[in-house]
């Protein structure tokens, strides 16, 4: 290690975090690789080490011979400050090397309120924040993940995105650069020639017009860029690149054990969830390969518990066929599989049977909505006897502990929707103490967590304005005051931050000078409620003369321009539209394994779209 960096070490929390050199960390000589990347994941460490996506793409890049990929994580406000009281930039964690001597700087983009700290990680480093002013090929800042469905709010920071799942184009990318480099070519040909590969967006490539009344006019791309950039993804999840082991961190993490992907999208299509809509179509793995998969996890990493991952894990289709493999070997090993994301249509007495092994400290289901009328605007397609039904099959199998996921602020709801998501609470704790098969001797414990509702990309509820801060107060207020049982437990999201998610969910590239201001005023870890400051954003939306509430609070019409409507995820604008009247119309949409409602994902040729052809 730096000793610069080692001095540091004893003055802040947690020393853990900046240290690198754990177990399957990948070490090379910098002299004998064509390319350094640098992982930046703009978040503490705890959070970025339990990110599934970095795993694989750490072990991914780090396969290959002439590239080294290495970790970077935001660092908490004690190291920052070391950092720059001692003049220490930022610096990757196996080599110890500031990110000025890596080729290419890579984002992982989970969460809008991220976007402060890849600017505070760019000063850090040393180096300039706007692409511009990096007119070498050296320092391409490049990002991808979930957000960048909709990567305007950071078009002048960095030089292009990835659309998609990255296991091919990210190699693509850097395969291009390495050429790139040995020839000695411009970054503008560089970045030109990257726009032609499927998946990458280059936003300096398209130029933005804007009408009087402040919406888009028209996206238009340079001659020979694609007007329409489509994401990528991986349609054989069985050949689908996966490590047989993960760097093993000192300290706890958020998620501390083995995750294992069963697959990818999801068959529901839930109005308000984006992941459901952008990771269309399902694709699935085989028993035998996730079973091989965990095994040999556990083996390398000396985790005892297995986390079947994905958007809803009950609706693996091979669920039970799996899970007799894994206890084939993993009771003997003393094993845990843990199954995140059940949902209550999914909850079954075998089921129950098959996960004893799992520590009994609570089971999660989403409900989203309090009234079966709003469920069936969100199309949930859960009913409340479903729920009563799966929550007592929970209590006769030796759960007392049940957290309810909801919404507020969904549209169409009403106080009286609010009130029902205390009610529903109120009747998980009713039906306990009814079940006769309940655990003996203990009391149950309901927890009810409303989040607010924002309006995503690619949903049927991108054009929905989301709710005032205010009404969102005032909603919660009614939520906690509509409690009358201490068996129920409310929590509620802060309106402010989901006030912020909305606007830089929903923004334009004029929003990458609030942004910057924002920056100049110290805004950092925003998805902190220690950190975020409103006023402190008001302050740069002000100086900017841009008005938040335009992005967050206004309903857009269908044929309004979208800023990301030249980006492609395989999802019909068409199907959108008719899925958001059909809220409106209180009509729910089967799921793809009923009936297929025609979304366009069908165009990948692949997955569930064409497996039973």
């Amino acid at each position: 290690m730096n000793q610069k960096i080692e001095r540091l070490l004893a003055q802040v929390q947690k020393p853990g975090r900046y240290v690198g050199g754990e177990l399957n960390a990948v070490m090379k000589d910098p002299r004998e690789v064509d390319v350094r990347f640098a992982f930046c994941f703009p978040d503490t460490y705890e959070v970025g080490m339990s990110h599934l996506g970095m795993k694989i793409l750490y072990s991914l890049l780090n396969e290959k011979e002439y590239i080294w990929c290495e970790r970077v994580f935001a660092p908490w406000v004690d190291m920052e400050q070391q950092m720059r009281d001692h003049g220490v930039e930022l610096f990757a964690l196996e080599s110890g090397d500031s990110l000025r001597q890596f080729d290419i700087l890579g984002f992982t983009l989970q969460y809008e309120l991220s976007y402060s700290n890849i600017l505070n990680m760019l000063e850090l480093a040393g180096i300039p924040l706007r692409c511009e002013d990096r007119p070498g090929l050296e320092h391409l800042v490049v990002a991808g993940g979930p957000c960048a469905c909709n990567p305007e709010p950071l078009a002048d920071f960095v030089d292009l995105f990835f659309l998609g799942e990255g296991e091919e184009v990210d190699l693509e990318v850097i395969d291009l650069y390495r050429a790139c480099k040995k020839e000695g070519r411009s970054k503008r040909e560089f970045l030109f020639a990257a726009a032609q590969i499927p998946g990458v967006y280059v936003p300096s490539l398209y130029t933005v017009t804007y009408r009087d009344d402040q919406t888009i006019a028209a996206v238009t791309p340079e001659a020979g860029v694609p007007a329409k950039v489509t994401k990528r993804l991986m349609l054989d999840m069985d050949q689908s690149y996966f490590p047989d082991k993960f760097v093993v961190p000192y300290i706890e993490i958020v998620h501390d054990r083995t995750v294992a992907e069963v697959f990818r999208g999801c068959i529901r299509g839930c109005r308000f969830c984006q992941a459901g809509f952008i990771y269309r179509p399902v694709r699935e793995k085989s028993v035998e390969v996730v079973n091989q998969q965990c095994f040999d996890l556990c083996s390398n990493t000396g985790y005892n518990e297995i986390s079947l991952s994905s958007l809803s894990t009950s609706d693996y289709t091979k669920l039970h066929p799996l899970l007799d493999r894994l206890m084939e070997w993993t009771k003997e090993d003393k094993t845990s599989v843990s199954l995140p994301s059940l949902r209550v249509d999914g909850f079954t007495d075998e089921l129950t049977s098959k996960i004893k092994t799992v520590r009994k400290s609570g089971l999660t289901f989403a409900p989203e909505a309090g009234t079966q009328r709003l469920r069936d605007v969100i199309n949930k397609n859960v009913k409340e006897d479903e729920l009563m039904k799966t929550v007592n099959m929970a209590f006769s199998g030796g759960w007392s502990t049940i957290k309810l996921y909801f919404m507020i602020g969904l549209p169409t709801e009403t106080l009286e929707d609010v009130a029902g998501i205390a009610e529903l609470g109120q009747k998980v704790v009713n039906a306990y103490y009814a079940n006769p098969d309940k655990p003996k001797g203990r009391g149950v414990s309901v927890t009810v967590s409303a989040s607010s509702f924002v309006p995503k990309p690619f949903t049927p509820f991108q054009w929905e304005p989301q709710d005032t801060i205010e009404t969102l107060r005032q909603k919660q207020k009614h939520l906690v005051n509509s409690v009358t049982s201490r068996k129920v437990t409310c929590n509620y999201h802060d309106a402010d931050t989901s006030f912020m998610e909305a606007v830089f969910a929903r923004g334009d590239r004029r929003l990458c000078a609030v942004l910057e201001k924002a920056h100049e005023l110290e805004c950092k870890f925003d998805g902190w409620n220690d950190y975020f400051s409103l006023s402190r954003w008001r302050e740069a939306f002000a100086a900017c003369g841009v008005e938040p509430e335009f992005y967050a609070n206004r309903r857009r019409s269908f044929d309004e321009v979208l800023p990301w409507d030249h980006l492609d995820y395989g999802i019909r604008k068409e199907f959108l539209i008719r899925e958001c009247q059909k809220a409106y119309a209180d009509t729910t949409t089967p799921n793809c394994r009923e009936s297929c409602s025609a979304c366009g994902a069908a165009c990948f040729k692949g997955g569930i779209c064409h497996e039973a052809r």
